[in-house]
């Protein structure tokens, strides 16, 4: 049998992986004896696998998650959390997102509310979705440079495509008006269309006077809480206790 040539055509079509496969198997006489639809569903199954882990790279990379380790399978579930399992696992398909549903993680600095944040990112990533992460204050930094230098509205539009979109550490510091109308125009761009991820150590209920605009915070909370999943984590700093799913 002449490989070269075949081995030449599949590099050509730019299907590495099976072309790789295809050779391994040359060395294995129990692939090797399989039927040919066998062994042609094993080639692409390796072809499939190596894109995909190409896709989920990619997409990992454009979401700059901060926790780049974080995933589903190493959230840790300790009584004193009070995070309950089932609920995890009823986001992990990612129904949420297919749905342009929102999450609210909410809990006391260190509980590990970045790390479930980035997991839940993750596994939209997973699923074929793009997610971003930014922390509250580098997004409205962003968005400042981005109204100086005249690119606000390009920035506008690609948060609005984005299937997750991660706002870490939500009312940490006090807002300004301009953020208030900053964080409108992402959220009414994403409204019953894409997902949003909320952290805040700042419950729910005091949102709307943290940002003291009356007509803006009923804006800003209806479309952030209407359709949330929300997620309170208790116990004591993770970080002091050295976990890594802080």
């Amino acid at each position: 049998m002449l490989n070269a040539p075949t081995l030449e055509q599949l590099h050509a079509l730019k299907l590495g992986a099976m072309a790789a496969a295809w050779t391994a198997h040359q060395q294995q006489a129990d692939v090797t004896a399989l039927a040919f639809d066998e062994r042609f569903a094993l080639l692409v199954e390796a072809e499939w696998h190596a894109r995909e882990n190409k896709r989920l790279t990619r997409a990992l990379q454009e979401a700059k998650l901060k926790l780049s380790q974080a995933c589903l399978e190493a959230i840790d579930y300790p009584a004193r959390r009070e995070l309950d399992k089932a609920v995890i696992r009823q986001l992990a398909p990612c129904r949420w997102v297919e749905e342009h549903h929102n999450v609210i993680l909410v809990g006391a600095t260190g509980v590990g509310k970045s790390f479930i944040a980035c997991a839940l990112a993750h596994q939209a990533c997973r699923k074929g979705y793009r997610a971003l992460y930014r922390r509250a204050s580098r997004l409205f930094h962003e968005l400042t440079l981005a109204r100086a230098d005249g690119t606000y509205l390009r920035l506008l539009t690609k948060l609005a495509r984005l299937d997750v979109l991660v706002i870490d550490d939500f009312a940490l510091a006090p807002v300004q008006d301009q953020e208030r109308r900053d964080l409108l125009e992402i959220l009414e761009d994403r409204y019953a269309t894409r997902s949003t991820i909320i952290t805040s150590q700042l419950p729910p209920a005091q949102w709307h006077d943290y940002l003291a605009d009356a007509t803006l915070a009923d804006a800003i909370c209806d479309r952030l809480l209407h359709n949330a999943h929300r997620l309170v984590l208790q116990g004591p700093s993770r970080r002091k206790e050295g976990k890594l799913d802080a």
